[in-house]
């Protein structure tokens, strides 16, 4: 134990590498680890396919982009040498069965080798609530197995299943608010789905605190807010902050699942797919048997604490939500 306290104490002026680094919740995580302890400490390394994805924490002081395919093993093995710990953040919402295998399962797999490779111990790594080997959906099940392939690895190992993530660059309440826009009325699949939405700041405080605190070892941590919402209030909620609040249209089962499927055929990214309605089909919110963040430490932030400031405007909210950050940091 003395020796593995020893290595993750150093961990506070490691060497990280991020995966998924880009995204919502890795941009939140590479500035907090930058910000942690004054800007002290080591490189933050953040692979990515492209490298213009990065471009919002590119001129961050200890990041260092590089331009990689993680799913290719010997690139994500190039990545981990040298570095004393990984997080990995990379998640797919969308696709077919061999989509989910490959980020959710695979990549698991490979980093475990990749680690196993490079004398890498400390992985965190961000699941999902509801995760499950028999759960409805692709994802929840993928996720699963994806959970079992690391802890079954000789890693020092903390795991971390969120609800849904609000935040300024969300792609849940401000798609809400943005349909509300100019659609009379807003029809509404799985109108009764339950969640527990989480600030993205807050999972990612709590991911950076646990790179420094080696007791997190082993541990699930469940990161949601203080508030449990259907998914139609969260629809009304959006719409009303916004200034732009629709009447919301309840869908029976069928005609859910009928949008959805129309959805898929879409160009670019769907907004909703069958399997997210799967998906939903489990309560996103905390089971009460695991440790949340008030377990590290962390008061969970109210939606209408920070909702409203983003999307009352872009101008006014982003501002007023700097403060706000500002405060709670």
């Amino acid at each position: 134990m003395s020796d593995l306290l020893q290595r993750i104490g150093r961990m506070h002026i490691a060497d990280i590498v991020i995966l998924g680094g880009t995204g919502f919740l890795g941009r939140s995580l590479v500035a907090q680890l930058v910000n942690r302890s004054g800007g002290a400490g080591g490189r933050l390394l953040v692979p990515t396919r492209r490298l213009q994805r990065g471009r919002a924490i590119l001129s961050l002081p200890t990041v260092e982009m590089r331009e990689a395919d993680v799913l290719d093993e010997a690139q994500l093995a190039a990545c981990l040498r040298g570095c004393d710990a990984v997080v990995n953040l990379v998640a797919v919402l969308h696709g077919n069965a061999a989509n989910f295998e490959r980020a959710h399962v695979e990549l698991p797999r490979r980093l475990a080798r990749a680690c196993a490779a490079a004398g890498v111990r400390r992985v965190l790594h961000v699941s999902a609530l509801g995760v499950a080997p028999d759960a409805p959906s692709m994802y929840l099940r993928s996720k699963a197995r994806g959970e079992a392939v690391l802890r079954e690895a000789d890693l020092d190992l903390t795991l971390f299943r969120p609800s849904v993530m609000f935040g300024a660059e969300d792609r849940l309440l401000n798609v809400f608010a943005a349909l509300q826009g100019f659609l009379p009325v807003l029809p509404l699949a799985s109108p009764n789905a339950r969640f527990q939405p989480v600030w993205v700041e807050d999972v990612a405080r709590a991911i950076a605190q646990c790179i420094d605190r080696p007791e997190t070892i082993g541990q699930t941590f469940e990161c949601v807010g203080p508030q449990v919402c259907t998914l139609r209030e969260l629809v009304q909620s959006a719409g009303r902050w916004a200034g732009r609040a629709r009447p919301v249209l309840p869908l029976p089962a069928p005609l859910g699942r009928a949008q959805a499927a129309l959805m898929e055929l879409a160009p670019g990214t769907p907004m909703l797919s069958r399997d997210n309605l799967d998906s939903m089909r489990v309560p996103s919110v905390a089971s009460g048997t695991l440790p949340g963040l008030a377990a590290l430490g962390i008061t969970p932030t109210a939606l209408d604490a920070v909702a409203p400031l983003y999307l009352a405007g872009a101008s006014m909210g982003r501002g007023r939500l700097n403060a706000w950050r500002a405060r709670r940091s």
